[in-house]
């Protein structure tokens, strides 16, 4: 067979180099234009949305506006996103509500375990400088080993993308090494945190071939109409006390802070953001110390102390509220609305967040004037 009767697609030296320089010019600038025709409105009470937790170049967008608009930054995992409540529930609304302004950014993650909540501060929150951060520390992750990751046992847990693919190794984490690689490679590309963007907000969370495959009639162009999801307002679980909903008392078997791989990635964060010139206060909880047996509870509080004495080691600021009512929790970790606010309160009254400092100095630089 011939190459003059065939139907293949012959191009000449000066149509490759063509082609190739539309290909390199797509992958160079594609994500640093696409923002320009996908706006982000950073709403009051902005949330990541609950279906977008894995666009990670999203988040990154995010926190670039939120770092550049607001004095303080929530950052944590479900806790701070407010997974039983809606956007103008969560700990970040009560705190700007409280201030009578638009202070704080809720940058929570679904989700966001430690050990991915320091890869994704490393490689999307490079833009979170010189702020005001309230780091949540989220207890739960150290309830048992298979929380903390330590189990040897294979298991699917969030966000696996963001987590270490080889140092510290993480015991339940058994990919492949090819796609270890992929991962590492795929988060130092600006191209393919912007295909995965894509993939996450117009092709229902999956690559566009498989795609294809749902919708064989469909123009996968036409997918891409610029246009996000609205900011996350979901209620993923019934606004209601725990105990209502039949949750029975829970009895922990709390890891050791020593042996702790949660822990290690949790220090991993404080260490990334104070890195970047930011001022870190370290939130413990709020657990539901209610949901606990008496025996649980009592290693709980054991773990508290070590925890808040690690971070006075570290010269790291920390708050321990008290328990909330336990009316005010939906289950474990997860406070209702009226528990966020709560916590808003007590926040406000350290020397971190003093709702009245700015009126106090205001004051105080008043009467040097008289």
């Amino acid at each position: 067979m011939s190459f003059e009767s065939s139907n293949c697609l012959r191009l000449s030296g000066r149509e490759w180099l063509i082609l190739a320089a539309l290909v390199l010019a797509l992958y160079l600038l594609a994500p640093a234009l696409w923002p320009r025709f996908e706006p982000l409105t950073l709403e009051a009470d902005y949330r990541v949305p609950y279906d977008l937790s894995n666009d990670y170049w999203l988040y990154c967008r995010y926190a670039t506006l939120a770092a550049a608009q607001h004095e303080v930054l929530a950052v944590g995992d479900s806790v701070v996103w407010g997974q039983y409540v809606k956007r103008d529930q969560t700990l970040s609304h009560h705190l700007n509500e409280l201030s009578g302004k638009e202070r704080c950014a809720n940058l929570g993650l679904d989700g966001a375990h430690p050990a991915a909540l320091a890869g994704l501060l490393e490689h999307y929150g490079g833009s979170i400088r010189g702020k005001k951060v309230v780091l949540v520390f989220n207890p739960l992750w150290l309830a048992s080993s298979k929380h903390d990751l330590q189990s040897e046992e294979d298991f699917r847990f969030n966000h696996p993308q963001l987590v270490p693919q080889f140092s510290p190794r993480i015991p339940c984490y058994k990919e492949e090494i090819s796609r270890r690689l992929s991962v590492v490679l795929n988060r130092n590309l600006a191209f393919s945190g912007w295909t995965n963007h894509l993939q996450q907000a117009y092709f229902d969370r999956t690559d566009i071939p498989s795609w294809t495959l749902e919708h064989p009639y469909e123009n996968p162009v036409k997918a891409l109409t610029f246009r996000l999801p609205p900011p996350g307002n979901q209620v993923l679980h019934a606004q209601v006390p725990w105990f209502q909903i039949g949750i029975k008392k829970q009895d922990f078997p709390w890891v050791e802070l020593d042996t702790s791989l949660q822990w290690r990635c949790f220090q991993s964060c404080l260490e990334i953001l104070r890195g970047r010139g930011n001022h870190v206060l370290v939130v413990l909880g709020p657990f539901n110390e209610h949901l606990l047996t008496a025996a649980s509870r009592e290693a709980y509080q054991k773990l508290k102390e070590h925890v808040a004495e690690r971070l006075h080691a570290l010269n790291a600021p920390c708050y321990v509220p008290e328990p909330l009512p336990s009316e005010e929790y939906g289950d474990a970790s997860h406070p209702l609305s009226a528990g966020y606010r709560r916590l808003a309160e007590q926040l406000l009254r350290t020397q971190f967040l003093e709702a009245k400092s700015e009126t106090r100095n205001s004051k105080l630089e008043g009467n040097r004037k008289k």
